[in-house]
């Protein structure tokens, strides 16, 4: 493909996937994209055939270019595999500024519209998150490990289950129009993990140390561990 006709796709898609966040998908227009985007709608034609189409491209473009996003993020150099999990999640947090469609997924949003009318468009968005929630296994694999944790759960349910509390963030940060419920839900899904792993309250950027600077690891006998992984 042409550098040119290249451009104009990458403009249609990223501009697809900006109006979506703000009007939703069903009350997105292929007139609305092209103007965001600031090509004709001849344009949208030579690169696509419908805005089902569109949808389906711009899925895709999503979850590459997230995935790129995400992979270079900070919170992947942390040395211990619990502290990477909660990095992470200070990561989505600290993601949570501007207006709610600069943070809310698109995913996630085209999914609440089409899942039982469109399949095909709402699997190629379940692509992209269920990949997302992929990555951080093999970290939840390693603290499981080092903390001895065990349950009834794996560390793709763990997984899934993270990116279950963002998405509901995002929806109901929708309803309240403001990201601050967001930022209490993925504050609680922090202290989740710490009591999940059964180990020592880790300091966030945003959370002051309480007490004495340095605590005592106790150790939790497996019993106790087993009982709370699985509540």
């Amino acid at each position: 493909m042409p550098a040119a006709e290249h451009e104009s796709k990458t403009k249609l898609l990223d501009a697809t996937i900006k109006v979506v966040r703000a009007k939703g998908y069903a009350a997105t227009r292929i007139e609305d994209v092209c103007a965001e985007a600031g090509l004709t709608k001849g344009s949208f034609f030579h690169h696509f055939k419908s805005k089902e189409e569109l949808a389906m491209s711009a899925a895709a473009h999503w979850g590459t270019s997230t995935s790129a996003y995400f992979a270079n993020a900070p919170y992947h150099s942390a040395a211990d595999p619990l502290d990477r999990l909660l990095a992470y999640v200070d990561f989505r947090k600290a993601n949570l500024t501007g207006e709610l469609p600069d943070f809310t997924c698109f995913a996630g949003t085209v999914i609440q519209e089409v899942y039982d009318t469109n399949p095909q468009i709402c699997t190629a968005c379940e692509k992209s998150i269920s990949e997302h929630a992929k990555t951080l296994e093999s970290d939840i694999r390693e603290a499981m490990r080092k903390y001895g944790t065990v349950g009834s759960w794996t560390a793709e349910s763990l997984a899934l289950h993270t990116q279950c509390v963002i998405q509901g963030a995002f929806v109901v940060a929708k309803a309240k129009g403001n990201a601050t419920v967001a930022a209490q839900s993925l504050g609680h899904l922090r202290l989740y993990l710490e009591l999940v792993f059964g180990a020592p309250a880790r300091r966030s950027p945003s959370r002051p140390a309480r007490g004495r600077t340095t605590k005592t690891h106790r150790t939790v006998p497996a019993s106790r561990r087993e009982t709370r992984t699985e509540n």
